[in-house]
């Protein structure tokens, strides 16, 4: 079923458990991207370690090319 998946968006990456999953799709090879309310460490670390784009705030354009939307 998500075979051909391979853009995953995270609304709410900066909580503890979106960032750790997050991170393990990042490391499984999916592309990732995030968008939160607010920076945190939690979303610093991602984007420096990971290079996962993390975009402050919610809107639609933030999704972009994802083919998964995950939200918290």
């Amino acid at each position: 079923m998500f075979r051909n998946v391979k853009r995953i968006h995270f609304i709410g990456i900066g909580g503890i458990g979106m960032s750790g999953i997050a991170e393990v799709l990042c490391n499984l090879g999916f592309q990732v991207s995030g968008s939160d309310a607010k920076k945190s460490k939690n979303t610093e670390r991602l984007e420096s370690l990971h290079q996962i784009r993390i975009e402050e705030g919610h809107a639609g354009e933030n999704v972009g090319d994802a083919q998964v939307v995950v939200y918290s």
